[in-house]
């Protein structure tokens, strides 16, 4: 890759010369120098789940979000949820917390239709797959357009820096909160900030 990354982990490993999982990561990257937007790239072992990947992620120096992609139970709406990746939410809390109604996780082919990326690789800068939609099936668009609705917690406001998978667990993009901001201004999509975390109410 052309980017200069930080590598976390062997120069030569395999992973970093995987045409599949480079043109994922390249097409992340494109639209972010296409719009201006900076970062930091690094590139590590995969790294599915949260338990893996903190090994690697005390030597990036910012916030580190845990995310899930969800559907309704009818299947017509899908959500992504971002929230500090210490904490934990059960999926009843989830229900109760954004009110659209029995939710479960999406299946992998919903991620690749919807966000361009696979199971262990969630991230908002999949987003860029849910922009252009003109084939898409009407039933599954919001009112905006839009195939997907975000969630935040309300804690991601406060981050200075905030680090996503570039729609690949082999690399770790490290953007400013404000260019973070940028990023969901130009996705365009519905964004809705929650106190996930609020401990005043009974769930």
């Amino acid at each position: 890759m052309s980017r200069n990354p930080v590598i976390l982990g062997p120069a030569d490993a395999p992973y970093l010369q995987d045409e599949m999982i480079n043109a994922r990561i390249e097409e992340v990257l494109d639209f972010l120098d296409a719009q201006g937007i900076s970062y930091e790239l690094y590139r590590h072992p995969p790294l599915p789940t949260v338990e893996t990947a903190l090994a690697y992620w005390r030597h990036i120096d910012s916030v580190h979000c845990k995310n899930l992609f969800m559907r309704n139970h009818k299947g017509n709406r899908h959500y992504l949820i971002s929230f500090e990746c210490h904490k934990n939410l059960s999926i009843h809390d989830l229900e109760h917390k954004l009110r659209q109604g029995k939710l479960s996780f999406a299946s992998e082919e919903r991620m690749v239709r919807c966000l361009g990326l696979h199971p262990g690789s969630v991230s908002p800068l999949g987003l860029i797959h849910d922009m252009d939609l003109s084939g898409a099936d009407p039933k599954e668009l919001f009112e905006n357009g839009h195939r997907v609705k975000l969630f935040l917690d309300a804690g991601l406001r406060e981050a200075e820096r905030i680090s996503f998978h570039p729609c690949d667990n082999t690399a770790g993009v490290v953007l400013t909160g404000e260019a973070f901001r940028r990023f969901l201004d130009l996705w365009g999509g519905e964004v809705e900030w929650l106190d996930l975390f609020e401990t005043n109410e009974t769930i």
